[in-house]
């Protein structure tokens, strides 16, 4: 699996690993964050475009953050593909939490970002997803806290 990091270009998952520790080294004492959340976007029936983002938040003095796109087969139902993006964040999300278990000190509280909300047709199926993630460990967030996926994944997957 290969990321993009915009000052950096492809990495590999190791290389995000790398960066992500050496970026939380650099400032030790200060707080952080670890934030993946995913969209997706449909094309004219033909395909879906799902984005997955890795955040690291320095709380109050900025991030990096990486992505991964990810074309697939159309698919027509929300709840599926609403469904496709909480797997596909809680995947990258459980292979960094073992990565940083085997090879780093890092404590990070890490985050899920959802793209549901309230408001719209994804309010149906917030009391799901949210399960699937908190079920896994993890902390969810949705609009308009879920800037992870509903921001910066989203401004990658057109």
């Amino acid at each position: 699996m290969f990321f993009t990091s915009p000052s950096k270009g492809k990495v590999s998952f190791q290389e995000l690993f790398e960066d992500l520790v050496g970026y939380t080294n650099e400032f030790p004492d200060d707080s952080y964050k670890l934030i993946i959340g995913t969209d997706s976007h449909s094309f004219l029936n033909d395909h879906v475009m799902f984005v997955t983002a890795v955040v690291v938040h320095r709380i109050g003095k900025g991030g990096r953050f990486f992505y991964h796109k990810q074309k697939t087969r159309y698919m027509e139902s929300l709840r599926q593909r609403i469904y496709y993006e909480t797997y596909l964040s809680l995947e990258v999300a459980t292979r960094l939490t073992e990565k940083l278990a085997e090879d780093s000190d890092l404590r990070l509280n890490v985050e899920i970002h959802l793209d549901v909300g309230e408001k719209g047709e994804t309010r149906d199926i917030i009391k799901e997803v949210v399960g699937m993630v908190i079920g896994s460990g993890y902390q969810a967030f949705i609009k308009p806290y879920s800037y992870g996926a509903a921001t910066v994944a989203d401004r990658f997957t057109r």
